[in-house]
């Protein structure tokens, strides 16, 4: 895991910046693998960015029998929470979907999972209470607000789910701002850090310097200045991260 510090730098970006780090470093396939390939809607982006590892939970609140079914459900998946380390995020999996028939979320269930050390949520379900949750500093995107929570219960946790389209593990990284959210691998995680804020630096220097540098220039000249630092911006991606034989 990545300490609290580097955990903290990783949010000073926004999450594609995030990204443009992770494709290099990265043995998978950045372009189908990591992020949302459903629409999320970040219900607070005044909030900025949240870093956090996953804690996963699948919920049905359409359907009564869960509660039956195990009475302690509640007090079962909050022990099982408060051991877990921080900060996390919840992702969760409504097995209703596409149907909104109820809210995990609200005022209560932000303010007690803030004490237990999460900063936000992910669900394809819905929220509710949306001032009070901003209000208890608790993040949320989520597909839609409604009004009743239904038959909210964990079904199950610390398990694996799927949520906009991705795939979540338990313990996974996650860095999620208004324009989705993106899964880290265990193994990118040392290395995160350096390349985004590489990446973040050669853009700076290259690209955005000359394209933001265009006095006096005629039409070929600006065009030939935006090539040569795009070379020059592939050219250092190249040097900076070729020797470990990535992307």
């Amino acid at each position: 895991m990545l300490s609290y510090a580097e955990l903290l730098q990783l949010k000073r970006w926004n999450t594609p910046t995030i990204y443009n780090g992770w494709e290099q470093i990265t043995h998978h396939n950045a372009g189908e693998e990591g992020f949302n390939l459903e629409e999320t809607h970040d219900f607070m982006p005044q909030m900025g960015p949240m870093v956090g590892y996953a804690v996963t939970v699948q919920i049905e609140p359409g359907n009564a029998e869960h509660r039956r079914r195990n009475p302690n459900a509640w007090v079962e998946y909050r022990r099982y929470m408060a051991n877990l380390p921080g900060p996390k995020i919840v992702i969760i999996q409504d097995l209703n979907k596409p149907r909104v028939v109820g809210s995990f979320w609200g005022e209560v269930q932000s303010n007690v999972h803030r004490a237990l050390g999460c900063v936000g949520t992910i669900t394809d379900g819905a929220i509710r209470d949306l001032d009070e949750m901003t209000n208890a500093g608790f993040k949320a995107i989520a597909r839609r607000l409604c009004v009743g929570h239904a038959f909210s219960v964990p079904v199950r946790w610390g398990c694996e789910v799927e949520v906009f389209g991705r795939t979540v593990r338990p313990g996974q990284l996650i860095h999620a701002d208004k324009h989705g959210f993106l899964a880290i691998p265990e193994e990118d995680e040392p290395h995160l850090l350096e390349a985004a804020r590489f990446m973040d630096a050669n853009e700076c220097s290259t690209v955005i310097a000359a394209a933001r540098s265009t006095a006096g220039l005629t039409a070929d000249e600006l065009l030939q200045r935006i090539e040569n630092a795009g070379a020059a911006f592939g050219a250092a991606a190249h040097a900076q991260f070729s020797h470990q034989g990535e992307r």
